[in-house]
């Protein structure tokens, strides 16, 4: 009797998945998830969202911030300094007004203290919110606007304000401060542009 082999019937981890690197958000998508967020009072899913944007850190750190990470005293910090647990480097972000306002809010609805995470988990045994917790609401914001979400992934947000920036300015070096990346090399795969044109681009920002 002929037998098959158990490598020639099991299943590619990635079969029927988009795998590489995932598509950043346009400004009219950022639009589109937002207002949606908004008027349907969901204020814990708009201060994340709008945080996830502008700080670009990625899902592990971003779940993990405390109340004090982006507060003074009672007044929101339009930058905060966060160190990440990828790299152990510190990494600045710029908090914008739109997103102090949905942050601020949440903390007051909310009821959390300097010391409570910034999104704490509903689930009992975790103390903040998990990273999947996190992709899968990222899964939802998608498909409420009619894109497909395994195009999607929580890279996403850490990518969109990058390439946005890029776009505008064409500065690698100012991109790769702001992702915390320590080399230029990650910079260049994350916003998917040729590795000697960018460093060309790099030189010529130097002073």
């Amino acid at each position: 009797m002929e037998t098959v082999s158990a490598k020639s019937t099991s299943t590619a981890w990635n079969k029927g998945k988009i795998v590489g690197q995932k598509s950043p958000l346009k400004l009219k998508e950022i639009w589109a998830i937002r207002v949606r967020l908004q008027l349907a009072h969901r204020t814990r899913e708009l201060a994340l969202f709008d945080l996830g944007l502008d700080s670009k850190l990625r899902a592990c750190d971003l779940v993990k911030l405390r109340v004090r990470d982006v507060c003074h005293g009672d007044r929101m910090a339009t930058r905060a300094i966060i160190m990440q647990q990828k790299t152990s480097q510190p990494v600045q972000f710029e908090i914008t007004q739109p997103t102090r306002d949905a942050v601020s809010d949440w903390i007051k609805d909310a009821k959390l203290g300097s010391d409570d995470y910034l999104f704490p988990s509903r689930i009992h045994d975790s103390p903040h919110l998990g990273t999947r917790q996190y992709a899968r609401m990222l899964d939802s914001w998608i498909t409420e606007i009619g894109l497909d979400p395994a195009e999607y992934g929580t890279h996403s947000m850490r990518r969109t304000k990058a390439a946005l920036i890029y776009r505008r300015t064409k500065n690698l070096r100012a991109v790769q401060l702001l992702l915390g990346h320590t080399r230029i090399e990650s910079t260049v795969r994350y916003l998917g542009i040729e590795v000697e044109d960018a460093l060309e681009m790099a030189e010529q920002t130097e002073i």
